[in-house]
């Protein structure tokens, strides 16, 4: 998805928490027309936590008849990105010819590379009748040596997602490895990112990561005399045995891995060389992108 917002990096409120946290990050709800979004990746507190430099909180919210998400083909470069639904559905086209629905629980990865054109919309059989949307739209910064790769797109079906359960707590591996498992979804560089459901009174482990940050979609955590609630990121340090306790039902994402090193970020551009950023901001502004097939018209012009 396109970064919508105005500014790419939001503020955040930043509250201190117990020896096992660096941050904990509240968002602020940003309207975008029909739907709130809470950005907590990337703040001015912290850019990155391993290689996720973009976490976006969509939702949930709810459209009338015709209504609903139309983000028109806009360019990416350096990253990719990763669309998770947690209810509703959209439709993904890329300039590599892609038509592909993403749905409830399945994992739908965009590699940018060199660069890459896509839209986000809804099919007009969703649009003809009320309904609700709801999920996560992250990015992951490239590891240098493959930020000008092939651009490509990559779908797992949501019962291709290993499951496990730590503790009696029903987890999702989505990518990278833990508590045993390893996902089938491609990573670049050391990646993390699961989902668990806790009941209220469940504990959990964290995984083992070199950095790793705990979003909170819904519900409250413990962790010692640290209260995290809804909405809400911790950012951890590298300290292995990191127990969070939910205190009523909790779904938690977890993202992390290793830094891939320092990134410069403007709107839907990442690299490690701002001079790639000002080439594809001049090729975006000169049409030099390949087109989207089937959405070929409209497309969101460079911010000035």
């Amino acid at each position: 998805m396109s970064n919508l917002a105005s500014e790419l990096i939001q503020d955040c409120s930043v509250i201190s928490g117990c020896s096992a946290l660096e941050l904990v990050l509240k968002p602020k709800d940003k309207d975008l027309g029909g739907f709130r979004v809470r950005r907590t990746l990337p703040t001015k507190e912290c850019r990155s936590v391993g290689p996720w430099v973009f976490f976006d909180h969509m939702g949930p919210a709810h459209f009338e008849k015709n209504q609903g998400i139309d983000v028109r083909p806009h360019p990416h470069i350096g990253l990719a990105t990763v669309t998770y639904l947690f209810e509703g559905e959209m439709l993904h086209r890329d300039s590599l010819g892609t038509e592909a629905r993403v749905l409830p629980g399945d994992i739908n990865l965009m590699v940018a590379g060199r660069g890459i054109v896509h839209s986000e919309r809804q099919r007009d059989e969703i649009k003809a009748g009320p309904q609700n949307i709801h999920g996560l739209q992250l990015w992951l910064a490239l590891p240098t040596d493959l930020e000008q790769t092939e651009p490509g797109f990559f779908h797992y079906d949501k019962t291709e997602i290993p499951k496990v359960e730590p503790n009696g707590v029903p987890v999702r591996v989505m990518m990278g490895c833990a508590y045993g498992v390893t996902s089938p979804v491609k990573t670049l560089s050391e990646t993390l990112y699961i989902e668990a459901r806790l009941k209220a009174g469940q504990t959990l482990v964290l995984p083992e990561a070199e950095e790793k940050a705990l979003y909170i979609v819904k519900g409250t955590v413990a962790l010692r005399e640290t209260r995290l609630d809804e909405h809400s990121m911790a950012i951890f340090g590298n300290e292995s045995g990191i127990t969070v306790t939910a205190q009523r039902d909790t779904m938690l994402a977890i993202v992390g891995g290793a830094p891939v090193g320092k990134r410069y970020m403007e709107w839907n551009f990442v690299a490690s060389d701002r001079s790639l950023i000002e080439q594809a901001k001049a090729d975006w502004k000169a049409n030099r992108f390949a087109k989207v097939p089937g959405d070929e018209q409209a497309f969101i012009p460079l911010p000035e």
